[in-house]
C-alpha cells in the first residue's frame, strides 16, 4: 500500500524543506514511503512502525536504493526516544489511526527538539478515504470514546492535539488519485490489504459483505472519473507543517 502514495511522502518532506543531515523520525511509517522521501534529501532518518513485518519491507526498499536508515519498532503512543531527539517528525497517512489521539500528538512534538518541524498527511473527513471510514462504521461501530481518524485532517482538531506546543500550524488542502485496473479491483487490493479493510470484511458474514462491497462499488461510482473501465478517483488530504515551540 505505501509504495502507491509515495508522491505523498515526497511532497511532504519538500513542504519541510528538510536539509541534509536533519535528524528525521518517521511515526508510523508503514513499509517507509516517507522514510526514503527522506533519506533521498541526505537525511538522518529513524523509520517506526509496530508491524514488524513492515518495517522489513522498508528495510528492504531502502537496501535496494542504497540507503542507511535505522528501522525500529515502536507504538505511536510511546516513542522510545528522548526528548527534543530530532529535527523533523513526519507520518504520512499512519499516526491518524492511533486510538489515543491526544498521548500520540503529545509524543510527536515531545521527540521533536524546540524550533524542529512536524509533517504530517492526514486523510480529510469529506474526502474519499473519509467516505470509505463512514462507510466502513456502518458495519462496524468504532470502539466507545474512539475518534475517527480523519478528525486528524481538520484544522480544528490539529488545533486541539497541538495548539499548546506549536508556535505556527500551517495545512494546505491536498489530492491523491487513485489509480486502478477498476473499481473491484481497488477493492481487492485494499480489502487485502488496507487494515481497516481487512479488519472490516473479515468481522461480517457473507450477507453483510456482500452489502458493504454494494456501498463500496457505489462510493466509487460516484467518485470515478475515468470515463472508461479503469478507477481514477481523487481523496483529498491535508497537508499539515507544525513549526515547534
Amino acid at each position: 500500500m505505501g509504495t502507491t502514495v509515495q508522491i505523498v511522502g515526497e511532497t511532504l518532506c519538500e513542504a519541510l524543506d528538510l536539509r541534509a543531515g536533519s535528524r528525521v523520525l518517521d511515526v508510523a511509517a508503514g513499509n517507509g514511503n516517507a522514510t526514503l522521501a527522506a533519506a533521498r534529501r541526505w537525511c538522518d532518518v529513524t523509520s517506526t512502525d509496530y508491524v514488524a513485518a513492515l518495517l522489513e519491507s522498508g528495510r528492504m526498499r531502502a537496501q535496494a536504493e542504497g540507503h542507511t536508515i535505522r528501522f525500529q519498532e515502536a507504538d505511536a503512543e510511546n516513542l522510545p526516544f528522548a526528548d527534543a531527539s530530532f529535527d523533523a517528525v513526519l507520518s504520512t497517512f499512519g499516526v491518524m489511526f492511533t486510538p489515543d489521539q491526544d498521548k500520540a500528538a503529545r509524543e510527536l512534538a515531545r521527540v521533536c527538539k524546540p524550533g524542529g518541524r512536524i509533517g504530517l498527511a492526514n486523510w480529510t473527513p469529506e474526502s474519499f478515504i473519509g467516505q470509505v471510514f463512514k462507510t466502513i462504521g456502518k458495519y462496524i461501530p468504532p470502539a466507545p470514546g474512539v475518534k475517527s481518524p480523519a478528525q486528524w485532517g481538520t484544522k480544528a482538531r490539529l488545533d486541539e492535539l497541538f495548539g499548546a506546543t506549536a508556535r505556527q500550524i500551517r495545512t494546505a488542502s491536498r489530492e491523491f488519485t487513485f489509480r486502478y485496473r477498476s473499481p473491484a479491483h481497488w477493492i481487492e487490493v485494499f480489502r487485502t490489504y488496507y487494515g481497516p479493510m481487512n479488519k472490516t470484511y473479515g468481522a461480517l458474514d457473507a450477507e453483510k459483505q456482500a452489502a458493504f462491497t454494494g456501498d463500496l462499488l457505489a462510493l466509487l461510482e460516484r467518485g470515478n472519473r475515468s470515463g472508461d473501465a479503469t478507477m481514477v478517483v481523487p481523496s483529498e488530504y491535508l497537508e499539515v507543517v507544525i513549526d515547534r515551540k
